[in-house]
């Protein structure tokens, strides 16, 4: 056993070392790079055969969900018709580790009589992709993580790596942001945090739980189970939020005065309650809440208002699946 998990680190180191390798080639071909894809008025086709096929399918799928137009090109299928996919305004991305892959080979004439910019990424600088492209970026590794040097593994991996920080390099320099992010993932949790608002799930109208400072403690406590968020907002005269009370204030009047349920809820309310506005994140109020340790958040259509529009609860975002 000691000797096939001792073998499985040298797997691990070695194929971090060959993505470590890579630093030193982040150069003005990489730059280049970026620039030919941001210039792009079509879409990035990235082509590779076998396992590197695997990754171009990878990295097309990375690039696309992050703000470049990217899809993948079977090049086998490619000289059966599927060259037809390429569009004027296109940039190709090849990727073979021996550059000399015979699928790919075939189809770079096509791409080059198309006039299309050619960005090879190969593990041979001296292979007929490599000399093909219009910028070529070298991917090669020191040794294959597979004690035979056989199955593309380091070579893979650092593929894979290079093809990320060529995703998300272009990602930086579009400006692209969280919420562009959220338009291509709305399915699963991760689009219910990046798309709901709070103005989604927060209660609004009557259903606001307030009372005049005036009220006594008791009849605050109908606030509170009539709209069954265990809190109530305490306004003043101008119908404006100066404080909160909650079931754990109740608790805490109790045990310093039995006579607390005779007194106004403005002696006993806790002051400058925490806010949300209408139009940040659900996530932003979760955080929020996480933050304070609370359960509900008044809301607010600017950082200026004073008046509560609604009022969102933790149980609001459990159910919308937002934790």
């Amino acid at each position: 056993m000691a000797d096939f998990l001792e073998k499985a680190k040298d797997v691990l180191r070695t194929e971090a070392n060959a993505v470590l390798a890579l630093v030193d080639r982040i150069d003005s071909d990489f730059c280049k790079a970026i620039e030919m894809i941001m210039a792009c008025k079509g879409r990035v086709v990235i082509t590779g055969m076998g396992k590197s096929g695997l990754i171009c399918q990878k990295i097309a799928a990375t690039m696309a969900s992050t703000g470049t137009p990217s899809m993948f090109l079977h090049p086998a299928e490619g000289v059966h018709g599927d060259l037809g996919m390429l569009m004027k305004g296109d940039v190709v991305l090849a990727v073979s580790n021996s550059g000399e892959t015979d699928e790919i080979v075939r189809i770079l004439p096509v791409i080059k009589r198309m006039g299309l910019p050619l960005i090879s990424m190969s593990g041979n600088p001296a292979s007929t992709l490599s000399r093909a492209g219009d910028v070529s970026i070298d991917i090669s590794v020191a040794e294959e993580a597979c004690p035979l040097a056989l199955a593309p593994t380091s070579s893979t991996t650092a593929t894979l790596a290079m093809g990320d920080a060529l995703a998300i390099a272009l990602m930086l320099e579009r400006g692209f942001k969280e919420e562009d992010f959220a338009l291509y993932h709305p399915g699963g949790a991760l689009g219910r945090r990046l798309l709901t608002r709070v103005e989604d799930l927060m209660h609004a109208g009557e259903a606001i739980p307030v009372v005049p400072q005036s009220v006594l403690v008791k009849d605050a406590l109908y606030e509170i189970t009539n709209k069954n968020l265990g809190i109530t907002g305490i306004a003043n005269t101008a119908g404006e939020l100066i404080g909160v009370f909650t079931d754990g204030d109740l608790r805490r009047a109790i045990e310093k005065d039995l006579n607390c349920l005779s007194q106004t809820i403005k002696t006993h309310m806790s002051v400058n309650p925490k806010r949300i506005l209408r139009t940040n994140l659900a996530a932003k109020a979760l955080q929020r809440m996480e933050e304070n340790s609370i359960t509900s958040l008044f809301v607010f259509e600017s950082e200026e208002d004073k008046r509560p529009t609604g009022i969102i609860h933790l149980q609001d975002l459990l159910k919308a699946g937002v934790v």
